[in-house]
């Protein structure tokens, strides 16, 4: 149908409206004799931008594919299903795999796909089996490159392989080995669901220290940029200093680096009173005579920004981490970490106080929450091929751990091309080369 559809763009606007077949003798054309096989995603705007393969040689007997175009029913027409492009296909062609509608509008907001000849992905989007492990990442979160049947050792390879294309989002596990083996790592008490990270467990957390005290915390996202919550820093950089790889809060261990602030962007949106887009970035001052802020680290990752508001959906499992209060009204010295649950229907919650660019995460029985001191700390999510993605910003919430309260986040995706226009990158793109 991708081909089909292609095919069709140079008569109508609304690509293919079916495919068929029919037997070579009855084509009437002194061009055709030879067969091709072409194989096209569905956004080409020419046959020529797809690929060809098998030029066989035609006999009378054996069968061409053929496509029917699509043009617009007349005025009052029944339409089961309106696409994008407002072309109409029955409702029986949505989710089932196959882009009839030719903007892929009737594969997506599936809850699940028709029959067994389509794949689901996470954010909702219906592929065709043939787009299965077939070495494109089709699905948001990649699953459909992942095959469920592959042994250890195949694991092993293809994550080696991820480790050296990927520029964020894979933690050093070598470092974090290493300081597995070197640290006790008895449970101390929590922050509300939280236990003791690992002394180099959360490579892109950062400590933002104003004056001789620590408040905040904030995700490394690679180059000279962090990111963190509006309300948590003014526009005053020389008072701020960032501390990578910091465990306890209050004494540095052997792999910490501390960066001086150069700049310190604050969305030009943001709301102090209702943490509307509660979103800054953190330019550091770069070394000497040098295009880095700090020296190689291994103890050091970026966490990727994700592009893609629908890379993520409620239930999904991700963790948050900071030194915030506890449930009784302590701090922890102590960088801690929780498993969160995205959660849905935010604005059920908290009704007129939930804008867009909000979101919520925790569990609704109040066992585990971020709270006050974990501000501006990262919220992270994981895709199915293990790559870690700056979901959310730690931001507001009420009676922390309590049910029914669940932590607010800033959402990184509402804010991508923000991010893009200000860090200076051509791209922030999914592995943030």
């Amino acid at each position: 149908m991708a081909a089909a559809n292609v095919a069709c763009y140079e008569k109508s606007l609304w690509g293919a409206k079916e495919t068929s077949s029919v037997l070579y003798k009855t084509i009437k054309s002194p061009d055709a004799d030879h067969c091709v096989s072409v194989l096209c995603q569905g956004y080409e705007n020419s046959l020529t931008e797809c690929s060809f393969s098998d030029r066989t040689p035609l006999g009378r007997d054996d069968k061409v594919a053929t496509a029917t175009c699509y043009y617009k029913p007349k005025e009052g027409s029944a339409c089961e299903f309106r696409c994008v492009n407002d072309k109409c296909v029955s409702l029986e062609q949505t989710c089932d795999g196959v882009d009839h509608c030719g903007d892929r509008s009737d594969e997506m907001c599936c809850t699940a796909c028709r029959g067994d000849s389509a794949f689901w992905c996470k954010s909702g989007v219906c592929l065709s089996k043939e787009a299965v492990e077939d070495g494109i990442m089709d699905c948001l979160g990649g699953e459909d490159e992942i095959n469920k049947h592959i042994t250890k050792p195949e694991v092993k390879a293809a994550r080696d392989l991820l480790e050296v294309n990927v520029h964020c989002g894979i933690p050093n596990n070598t470092v974090l080995e290493e300081s597995d083996r070197g640290e006790n790592r008895k449970r101390q008490k929590r922050v509300v669901g939280g236990v003791p990270a690992q002394p180099t467990q959360i490579q892109w957390q950062v400590a933002i220290q104003e004056g001789n005290k620590i408040d905040c915390g904030g995700a490394y996202i690679g180059g000279c940029w962090v990111l963190t919550a509006a309300h948590c820093v003014r526009p005053k950089p020389e008072v701020y200093w960032i501390k990578f790889s910091l465990w306890k809060k209050r004494s540095i261990q052997g792999t910490t680096d501390i960066v001086p602030v150069k700049n310190i962007i604050i969305h030009h949106k943001y709301n102090a009173n209702t943490y509307e887009n509660d979103i800054a970035l953190i330019e550091m001052e770069k070394l000497p005579f040098k295009t880095q802020c700090f020296e190689e680290n291994p103890a050091v990752s970026a966490v990727c920004v994700p592009w893609s508001v629908q890379l993520f959906n409620p239930n999904h499992i991700c963790s948050i981490s900071g030194w915030g209060r506890k449930k009784d009204g302590s701090s922890s010295d102590v960088l801690l970490w929780a498993n969160v649950s995205l959660i849905a229907n935010c604005q059920e919650f908290y009704g007129p106080r939930y804008y867009d660019g909000m979101m919520c995460a925790g569990d609704l029985e109040g066992h585990v929450d971020s709270c006050q001191g974990d501000s501006g700390g990262p919220l992270v999510c994981q895709d199915s091929l293990g790559v870690s993605y700056l979901w959310g910003i730690v931001s507001w919430g009420e009676k922390c751990g309590e049910a029914k309260f669940p932590g607010v986040y800033t959402k990184v995706a509402h804010y991508f091309d923000w991010i893009r226009t200000h860090t200076g990158w051509a791209a922030v793109t999914k592995y943030n080369l």
